[in-house]
């Protein structure tokens, strides 16, 4: 897919999530509306770092192209059954125990913290317990079978490597469930906007993914941004504790502004490593 025409498809599920907005906006108020728009933000930023990691995976594997829509493609239904259990679990335990909300800023600022100063590398891709929990269940083939998740060799059943690299995306997208979910809820705890908010985001993630395949060396800055994020939204949670309220629109103007500083900084970061190259190579 051109850089052209996944920029225009992923402003065909952004334009979507806006109209969404402004019906929230008059049937529910303007505060769901806000409520909603940080949701998505919040969702869409953090998925960056997601997809980031998916990027790892599919060149750990050097796993073609047109294979990656299909994965992707089931990823995303996947990621949306996973959010609709996550977010109703998770509001059920906070109207249950609301202490649990200090608890989940907690975690989001170990989360924004680990990081800023990990960095995934492709033996962890392929060392992954996931893998190896798999490889016990069911014989992984070697090569893959065209866009079959399973295979027959000698009337022996065996997953392929396309199977492998799912359960890898749909394992990260766990993990990070555990961390966007609770970072909503810095915003909002209402199922409906929670939810939404997070589907209308996942939409796009398959044109977000290919964007950011092409482009992806000129964002060096933007995982810091997430993490800022993270910590940001942990921040917000914990000091609930002591009563302190951070409005709904600080909230959306904070996120905004560190993502922008990230991707402002990062494009600064590629244009000055491309003169420096262009003057090396003279």
């Amino acid at each position: 897919m051109s850089t052209k025409k996944s920029l225009l498809h992923l402003g065909f599920w952004v334009g979507l999530a806006l109209i969404f907005n402004i019906g929230i906006y008059f049937f529910m108020g303007q505060e769901k509306a806000m409520a909603f728009l940080g949701g998505y933000v919040i969702e869409q930023s953090l998925s960056l770092d997601n997809l980031f990691l998916f990027l790892l995976i599919f060149e750990s594997f050097s796993l073609k192209p047109e294979y990656q829509k299909r994965v992707l493609t089931y990823g995303i239904v996947g990621a949306i059954i996973l959010r609709f259990i996550f977010v109703v679990l998770g509001i059920s335990i906070v109207n249950k125990f609301h202490w649990m909300l200090y608890i989940f800023g907690l975690l989001l600022l170990v989360s924004g913290f680990k990081m800023l100063f990990k960095n995934e590398s492709e033996s962890d891709v392929k060392n992954s317990k996931i893998l190896k929990v798999l490889n016990k269940i069911i014989p992984v083939s070697e090569e893959l079978d065209g866009e079959k998740f399973f295979t027959r060799k000698n009337g022996i059943l065996y997953a392929t490597p396309l199977l492998a690299i799912l359960i890898l995306v749909e394992g990260s997208d766990i993990i990070f469930a555990i961390d966007s979910i609770p970072a909503i809820f810095s915003i909002t705890t209402d199922p409906f906007i929670v939810y939404t908010s997070n589907v209308f985001a996942i939409l796009g993630l398959r044109n977000l993914y290919f964007l950011l395949e092409k482009l992806h060396n000129n964002f060096a800055y933007v995982k810091y941004g997430v993490a800022c994020i993270l910590i940001f939204t942990g921040i917000k949670l914990s000091i609930a504790f002591f009563h302190v309220e951070i409005s709904v629109l600080v909230s959306l103007v904070t996120i905004f502004t560190i993502l922008l500083v990230s991707i402002l900084a990062s494009i600064f970061k590629s244009k000055k490593d491309k003169k420096l190259y262009s003057l090396d190579t003279k």
